[in-house]
C-alpha cells in the first residue's frame, strides 16, 4: 500500500524520527480540541449536551455545531466564536513537528510539497464515480459522502479517501457488513473492515474505552449498526430527491481467503478508505443490472 500519512512518510524517508512524530502527536492531542470539546472548555455547553447532539447526528446529516444551534444549546454567535477559537489554536502535524524542534519551517514546506506529489495518484480530492453509475449519480455521491461523514462523526478515526476501483471481488478482510437496498434502485452496500477498525467502531457505538473482552458477536453487531446508520441516512437523502428506497436488515459476511466475489448480474465499485496504524477499511457498492 503506497498511501501514507505525512508523519509516516517522514519516518519512512528518514526525515524525522518516530520519537519526534510521537511528541508532535502528543502536542496535537493537548492542543487540538474538537468543536464540542472547545464549547465545553469555553463553558458554553456540557458533556451531556454533546452526547445528546451526537446521538441526533446518527439520523441527521448535520454538522455537530449546526445541531447544537438547532437544539438550542448554542446560539449562532456562540457557535461562530467556538469555531474561531478552534481555528486559532489548531495545529497540523507538520506545525507540531516544527514546534517540537524536529523540522524547520523551510524543511516543512519542502517535505509537504514532496509528500503531496508522492500521494497525488492515490488520494481522491472529491467523490468520483465510474460512468456506469451516472444514472443515479446524486444517490451514489451521497452514499460515499455520507460514509465519510459518519466515519468522522461516529467513529472519529483519521482516514484518507482513495480513488475508486472497479472490481470483480472484494479483498478478504476480518469482517464485511452488508445491507441490501431495493425500490427504485437494486443494490448492496458493503463495508469491509480489519479487526482494529471493527473494534474502533465498537468502542464508538458502545461508548466504551475498551472492547477487548467483548464477544465477537457484539463487535459484529456494532459494525452492522454503523452500516445501518449510514444507509438510513442514504435513504433519507434519496427521498429528498424523489427516490424511494427500502433497506433490509444488515448482515455480516466472513469472506473466504481469496475474497468475496461480485454476484452475477451485478457490477461493483470499491472506495478505499485509508486509515492509520496498518488497519484497512473499504466501502463497496454492488449495483444490479448496471
Amino acid at each position: 500500500m503506497a498511501v501514507k500519512f505525512f508523519g509516516q512518510y517522514l519516518i519512512e524517508h528518514d526525515l524525522v524520527t518516530s520519537e519526534a512524530v510521537l511528541r508532535a502527536i502528543e502536542l496535537q492531542e493537548r492542543t487540538n480540541l474538537k468543536l464540542g470539546e472547545m464549547a465545553v472548555a469555553m463553558g458554553l455547553i456540557t458533556t451531556r449536551d454533546i452526547e445528546t447532539a451526537h446521538a441526533a447526528q446518527y439520523s441527521r446529516d448535520m454538522k455537530l455545531g449546526d445541531l447544537l444551534v438547532e437544539l438550542g444549546m448554542l446560539t449562532p454567535v456562540q457557535l461562530q466564536d467556538v469555531i474561531e477559537h478552534q481555528k486559532a489554536t489548531h495545529i497540523y502535524i507538520g506545525e507540531a513537528l516544527v514546534k517540537v524542534g524536529a523540522l524547520t519551517p523551510e524543511k516543512l514546506e519542502q517535505y509537504l510539497d514532496e509528500f503531496k506529489a508522492d500521494q497525488a495518484q492515490y488520494i481522491a480530492e472529491r467523490v468520483d464515480l465510474p460512468p456506469w453509475l451516472n444514472t443515479d449519480k446524486a444517490l451514489w455521491e451521497a452514499t460515499v459522502d455520507l460514509t465519510y461523514k459518519m466515519i468522522t462523526r461516529v467513529i472519529g478515526i483519521q482516514f484518507r479517501p482513495g480513488k475508486f476501483e472497479e472490481v470483480s471481488k472484494i479483498s478478504a478482510s476480518h469482517l464485511i457488513a452488508a445491507m441490501d437496498l431495493s425500490g427504485d434502485v437494486a443494490a448492496r452496500y458493503l463495508l469491509s473492515v480489519s479487526e482494529g477498525v471493527a473494534k474502533a467502531i465498537a468502542r464508538a457505538v458502545l461508548k466504551e474505552d475498551d472492547v477487548e473482552n467483548e464477544p465477537e458477536e457484539i463487535i459484529e453487531d456494532t459494525v452492522m449498526e454503523f452500516v445501518n446508520i449510514v444507509c438510513g441516512n442514504v435513504v433519507a437523502k434519496a427521498s429528498q430527491s424523489g427516490l424511494l428506497l427500502e433497506i433490509a436488515p444488515p448482515v455480516t459476511i466472513k469472506p473466504q481467503a481469496n475474497g468475496l466475489p461480485v454476484p452475477d448480474g451485478y457490477r461493483a465499485v470499491v472506495f478505499p478508505i485509508h486509515v492509520s496504524d496498518g488497519e484497512t477499511m473499504e466501502m463497496a457498492i454492488f449495483v444490479k443490472g448496471a
